[in-house]
């Protein structure tokens, strides 16, 4: 099991991997300034969605590999 740093550090890495450092930092600031259950979020984000079509949805979003 990860400590509390690690999954801050690999949160932080994958953030700026994904986003840029400007992004991300952008992002983190977003998060902190408003109250966010990301639990909810993720619960409404798939509420009425079958798992082929949550499936579809994130293969369109991932980058196409070279």
């Amino acid at each position: 099991m990860m400590t509390d740093t690690e999954i801050r550090v690999k949160g932080v890495a994958a953030l700026e991997s994904s986003l840029g450092s400007v992004e991300a930092e952008r992002f983190i600031a977003l998060i902190l300034r408003e109250p966010f259950d990301y639990t909810a979020w993720r619960q409404e984000l798939v509420e009425d969605r079958s798992i082929a079509e949550i499936s579809a949805a994130a293969a369109a979003a991932r980058p196409e590999r070279k």
